[in-house]
């Protein structure tokens, strides 16, 4: 069975890590929807504002500047008079490219079809080379200007962000196509920096989910998010929404990842900006878990505590069960429990059992002459030297008052010489204070009755046997030893 002891502690344990479990579960519920409130409606959004005028910041000078060079007079004249004098051209385009510190510029002209560089003359174009479709894709758009990645045949194909604008004549004929030309590298640095500032991932797509701009480069104009696991399904709603931004969650490979675009009406594409949910809340699971551990650790130290707390009460609520807190002999109780054990062993063995019944002569005239303190004190003395007088197998008790059982594990002759060495030692020992009241204090001994315990006798029918030889050893004088065996024996 278990004892009450093990229910206490194994309730406690359970009380202790039920409350700390469901706290930190509450405290870890309430972090993530914090932490996912946060985001959705405070950072993310946050970061992709500032991510997106960065982005105008950097992204439209180049769009400002390929306006002015297809607005620029001297363009026009130098196109209308005859595209003459080709170094004059060269060196406009090679002082905005100094100016503005661009890649690139251009301009391809749509009479001669040449492509002017700041270099000189780079090709004529033609609509059967493909990497001259963008030129006759953008003329038949319509649209003023457009960006486009591709590569620079002009700069060792490096993949380059062109800004192409519309040249037009004086009465809005068509000339030609101006622009400058951002190297990529110089984009997906910059990218890479909002990646790593906001720690979020940064890409821009065109209308048609195409990516155009990305820090991994085999991805450019190579995957579309209709392609994307998880954004398949959404990307319709997000390429529709361009009048405003926009939240949308997907899963993508175990990872939840909030993303927010935002249409750059500058340049045409989409800014999306994605965070990855699992990942932000790595570090509350972390706490979680930190704090689950450390919960454990308080409540194994607590149980600890507990243990020995309650192992310490329950000792001393044993003791007081079993002992008399005067004397520290045992109690009653004590005695009625060892007794019916012992009296067990006796009929299993057939060992010999006595019983001492003794009690303090003239304890009453001490209480009435010196007081009960006085009285309490003699009480405790002799038990101390009782319990000298015994071995360790052997009981002390006291029975009640000035009465005391010594419980001998022996026969009767050797009970008898302990109730003699019990009897000179209390004749012999010097109370205190006996300078107060020396006649008073040399009247203390003890008399003693002895009886061997027979078998089948009850507890109360020793204890009568012990308690008429006492008697006979109180009619007698006092401080006498008396067996129940032969009462005439002194």
């Amino acid at each position: 069975m278990i004892s009450i002891r093990t229910k206490l502690i194994l309730s406690l344990s359970i009380i202790l890590m039920s409350g700390f479990f469901l706290i930190n579960f509450f405290s870890y519920s309430a972090s993530k929807k914090s932490v996912r409130a946060s985001i959705i409606e405070s950072s993310l959004p946050l970061s992709r504002d500032n991510i997106y005028s960065g982005i105008q910041k950097d992204l439209a000078r180049p769009i400002f500047v390929s306006s002015l060079m297809a607005n620029d007079t001297f363009v026009k004249d130098w196109v209308l008079g005859g595209e003459k004098k080709i170094p004059l051209i060269r060196k406009y385009l090679e002082q905005i490219r100094e100016k503005y510190g661009f890649s690139t510029v251009f301009f391809v002209s749509e009479t001669s079809g040449n492509y002017y560089h700041f270099n000189g003359i780079v090709k004529r174009i033609s609509p059967e080379d493909d990497h001259d479709v963008w030129y006759y894709k953008f003329k038949n758009t319509g649209v003023d200007y457009a960006l486009d990645v591709d590569t620079n045949e002009a700069a060792l194909n490096l993949l380059t962000v062109f800004i192409n604008h519309r040249l037009t004549g004086y009465e809005g004929q068509f000339l030609g196509v101006v622009g400058v030309g951002l190297d990529y590298n110089r984009i997906a640095t910059l990218l890479h920096d909002y990646r790593e500032k906001y720690n979020r991932n940064v890409y821009m797509v065109d209308p048609g989910g195409v990516i155009q701009v990305h820090t991994d480069k085999t991805k450019i104009e190579t995957l579309s998010i209709h392609q994307i696991p998880g954004l398949t399904g959404i990307a319709p709603k997000i390429l529709e929404n361009i009048h405003n931004p926009a939240l949308f969650e997907y899963d993508n490979e175990g990872r939840h990842i909030l993303l927010t675009s935002r249409f750059v009406s500058e340049l045409g594409w989409f800014l999306m900006v994605e965070q990855d949910e699992t990942a932000a809340m790595k570090s509350i699971e972390s706490t979680f878990y930190k704090n689950i551990c450390f919960s454990i650790l308080i409540t194994v130290v607590t149980l600890i505590f507990a243990t020995l707390v309650i192992n310490f009460f329950q000792k001393k609520l044993e003791e007081m069960a079993m002992v008399d807190p005067l004397t520290q002999a045992f109690n009653r109780n004590e005695f009625e429990q060892r007794f019916r054990y012992m009296t067990q062993v006796n009929r299993r063995t057939n060992s010999p059992m006595c019983l001492i019944l003794f009690d303090i002569d003239h304890l009453k005239t001490i209480n009435d002459t010196m007081g009960h303190l006085m009285g309490d004190r003699v009480i405790r003395d002799i038990a101390r030297l009782a319990s000298r007088a015994v071995r360790g197998q052997d009981m002390l008790v006291r029975w009640g008052g000035d009465e005391f059982i010594l419980l001998v594990q022996n026969d009767l002759e050797a009970t008898r010489k302990v109730a003699e060495r019990l009897r000179m030692a209390v004749a012999s020992h010097e109370f205190d204070d006996a300078t107060v009241l020396p006649d008073v204090m040399n009247m203390i001994s003890v008399s003693c009755g002895i009886a061997e315990y027979q078998s089948g006798q009850t507890l109360d029918e020793f204890l009568m046997r012990a308690d008429k030889a006492l008697y006979q050893a109180k009619a007698r004088g006092r401080n006498l030893v008396v067996t129940a065996k032969n009462l005439s024996e002194v």
